[in-house]
């Protein structure tokens, strides 16, 4: 755990700005590195990749899946993922008290539908790939319904003020297209007292019917790389936050297969600088019940 003025040490990207040692001031509008914290992301979700290996060998990830919550796929195992046969499941976790089905279905959720006003924030593109189970391994749910919502850089969730708010903004949902993919356009959240910093999301394979199967769990982000962000405006007027990943009760349910870690770790996300924002992939998979993808 990172304590709130700690520096994390860095790794140059190759994103045409050079190192941080070598680039010169002002160059890049946003952050080319990825945190210590990150490469130790990617390192853990290739190490989780490999226990599900040594899990399917022996015939326990199959008693393990209905569970839906082995380890999850993230955005540094995308292409691993492609070259394997087999499935890591997503941990599922709580709705949480803000879901609204207000059916916006789109793709930038930033504006707000009832006066066009965008949210300010740091832009985040989220791409969330969706696949099932199956025994030829990973194979994509083309489809299925996927919503978003979370916070804005404030804290504030939209539409839950009461029967006079019809605020929507940093709510909508997409369908997934043949490679069972999303892409969405929005920010990073801010912080509200309580909770570590989390996006929420919710999977319907059949949009038609979602009191037959759905999926709902959450995203995080490193907090050495949130303690970076949240020192720009709109974040930095609110102060530092009163919660980080580690004292979040929900990030630190442990996992079915390790109860030493929590599920918040599988649910990482790994932020790369692009477009004067971030963007991050999620690989989400699911164990669908055999009626949801005859």
């Amino acid at each position: 755990m990172f304590s709130a003025d700690s520096q994390p040490q860095s790794i140059g990207l190759a994103t045409g700005c050079g190192s941080r040692r070598s680039r010169n001031p002002g160059t890049c509008a946003t952050i080319d590195v990825l945190t210590e914290a990150t490469i130790r992301l990617i390192r853990h979700r290739r190490d989780a990749l490999s226990r599900a290996v040594a899990l399917r060998s022996l015939g326990l990830l199959a008693v393990a899946a209905p569970l839906g919550v082995v380890a999850s796929l993230g955005a540094a195992d995308a292409g691993t993922a492609a070259q394997t046969s087999f499935c890591v499941l997503t941990p599922a976790e709580t709705e949480g008290p803000y879901f609204i089905d207000h059916q916006l279905e789109r793709s930038d959720v930033r504006t707000d539908p009832v006066d066009t006003s965008p949210r300010p924030g740091v832009a985040l593109k989220l791409t969330m790939a969706i696949r099932r189970l199956a025994n030829a391994g990973c194979l994509p749910v083309a489809g299925a319904c996927v919503d978003l919502w979370h916070a804005d850089a404030f804290g504030r969730y939209s539409g839950i003020a009461g029967a006079a708010d019809h605020s929507r903004y940093l709510r909508g949902y997409q369908r997934t297209d043949e490679a069972g993919e999303v892409v969405f356009t929005t920010i990073v959240p801010g912080w509200y007292p309580g909770r570590t910093v989390h996006i929420h999301f919710k999977v319907r394979p059949d949009a038609a019917d979602s009191r037959r199967y759905e999926f709902t769990s959450q995203l995080y982000f490193d907090d050495a790389l949130l303690d970076t962000i949240y020192r720009s405006a709109p974040y930095a007027a609110r102060g530092p936050r009163n919660v980080r990943n580690e004292a979040d009760g929900i990030f630190t349910e442990p996992v079915a297969h390790d109860e030493a870690r929590g599920n918040g770790t599988e649910l990482l996300l790994a932020l790369q600088p692009a477009d004067g924002g971030y963007a991050a992939r999620f690989d989400v998979a699911l164990d669908l019940p055999a009626s949801q993808h005859e």
